[in-house]
């Protein structure tokens, strides 16, 4: 594994506009089975807890040691003394429980959470993930994603399909230093949804007005 900087910006004109970071939260949150308790990810992630679909119930897990809060709450509306792991405030429903931070990683190493969104800054086409270290910075935040994504069966990452830079962050193997190994399991992006298979990556959806060579243009590993 390389830490060298990523692949050069892609000169590419965009066929239509990319889905909003809300998008992208609705359309992995889409993905949550009923039941499951299910972690959140800072950014993009955190948003999923908005837009769970109707009929669908999870209990989301926190880090800081918080179990079955709701959706998210704006700042005058929230509790200072009840935030997620990314400090947003969220609202109290019935049976939330709370505990100590190192009985909630014990929940996440003992794999009692089902599910978690997580951001990426590179996945691979074996569904390698890079999230915690850039290393042109020199420093990360490690968090829980090193345990998030080694002891939870499904890793759906939400996150830009390429840098600001345009630089594509879904390649053939990650250069940036590993969160975990062929964990990933779903990438959402603001303009494809593709699921990471034994076989390589499939393009399951374009966003509107995007194509399967479109989003391959910006994808340096091969999608099916």
């Amino acid at each position: 594994m390389s830490t060298q900087p990523s692949q050069q910006p892609i000169p590419f004109t965009d066929p239509a506009p990319r889905l909003s970071r809300a998008d992208i939260a609705r359309i992995a949150a889409q993905m949550l089975p009923h039941g499951a308790v299910v972690n959140l990810g800072i950014g993009i992630p955190s948003l999923c807890a908005d837009f769970v679909p109707e009929g669908v119930y999870v209990r989301y897990q926190a880090e800081n040691g918080v179990l079955g809060y709701g959706e998210l709450l704006p700042p005058e509306e929230g509790d200072p003394d009840l935030i997620d792991a990314s400090g947003q405030f969220t609202k109290m429903t019935p049976g939330m429980a709370f505990f100590d931070s190192a009985e909630s990683f014990a929940m996440i190493r003992g794999g009692h959470i089902d599910a978690t969104v997580l951001g990426a800054l590179q996945v691979s086409e074996q569904g390698d993930l890079a999230n915690w270290m850039l290393p042109s910075r020199g420093i990360g935040s490690i968090g829980g994603g090193m345990d998030l994504a080694a002891n939870t069966n499904r890793v759906i990452v939400a996150m830009e399909h390429t840098t600001r830079r345009n630089e594509p962050k879904i390649l053939k193997e990650c250069t940036f230093p590993l969160t975990a190994q062929r964990c990933v399991t779903d990438i959402v992006t603001d303009i494809a949804v593709i699921s990471v298979t034994e076989n390589g990556l499939v393009l399951n959806e374009c966003a509107p007005g995007w194509t399967a060579d479109d989003v391959q243009a910006l994808t340096i590993a091969p999608l099916r």
